[in-house]
């Protein structure tokens, strides 16, 4: 399913467009129960989140808002919340950011699934594969490749994939390389569902600290994961958050109203 057979499924009123990107509105449960089904009918469908940093890059990059229109777009953070507040009078009904929705899906999936990690470092990416098979006992987790590798090693990596066939396939390269790479690369003979997860992985090593709990629930994590990295990621949140408000400004004087 992408998002085209998701506009046919689930109509245009469950589907906001955010900076030109069409995101999924539906509930926590809804959206595990969604891509339950989805895999278990082997339905071929890539998956992706959107967050203010990832629509501005599609803002700007044709070739990636390209690519997403063909993924199933879940809801990421506070920037669209707010986007879709301004632009639909309503928030997105809950947050899906891949983080946290990922592993939760794998912990609610009773069935055994093969899952396949490709992306970050060696390390990070065993490290998280330990840490989900602890998670969810269920499933067999996989490490195909850490994310670093050239060209020239791409063919091994794509057929080890095919060869593996996972039911799902966690893809931690960063935007908008993974998604990119998933839809240059990946179609439903490599597995049934490619998810782009930016760094879940180091997360989930715990080479990269989560925010407090309280942070998370107050919508705060970007605040935290500045902090912690200030040189990377001050680009993409001091300047990035207010050029997509921006933007998403300008979206509500195209449509000629605000909510």
């Amino acid at each position: 399913m992408n998002m085209h057979t998701a506009r046919a499924a689930f109509g245009h009123d469950n589907l906001k467009a955010i900076l030109g990107i069409s995101v999924l509105a539906i509930r926590w449960d809804d959206a595990i129960a969604l891509l339950t089904r989805l895999i278990a009918e082997r339905r071929f469908t890539k998956v992706s989140f959107l967050n203010a940093h990832n629509a501005n890059i599609a803002y700007s990059d044709p070739d990636f808002a390209e690519a997403l229109d063909d993924f199933l777009i879940l809801p990421d953070g506070i920037g669209v919340d707010l986007a879709a507040k301004l632009l639909y009078g309503e928030p997105f009904p809950d947050n899906l950011n891949g983080t946290d929705f990922v592993p939760a899906f794998l912990q609610a999936s009773t069935k055994p699934l093969t899952v396949g990690l490709l992306g970050a470092t060696r390390i990070n990416a065993e490290a998280a594969s330990v840490k989900l098979a602890a998670l969810a006992v269920q499933h067999n987790f996989v490490v195909i490749h850490d994310g670093y590798f050239s060209s020239a090693q791409e063919p091994e990596i794509i057929g080890r994939i095919a060869a593996l066939r996972p039911d799902m396939l966690l893809v931690a390269m960063g935007v908008p390389r993974q998604e990119l790479w998933i839809a240059r690369h990946i179609d439903e003979r490599h597995c049934t569902m490619p998810v782009a997860v930016g760094a879940l992985l180091d997360f989930l090593s715990g080479s990269v600290p989560r925010a407090p709990l309280w942070m998370r629930r107050l919508r705060l994590e970007w605040l935290f994961r500045l902090a912690v990295e200030p040189g990377r990621l001050w680009r993409r949140y001091v300047v990035g958050n207010p050029v997509f408000l921006w933007r998403v400004f300008k979206q509500c004087l195209s449509r000629g109203e605000f909510r």
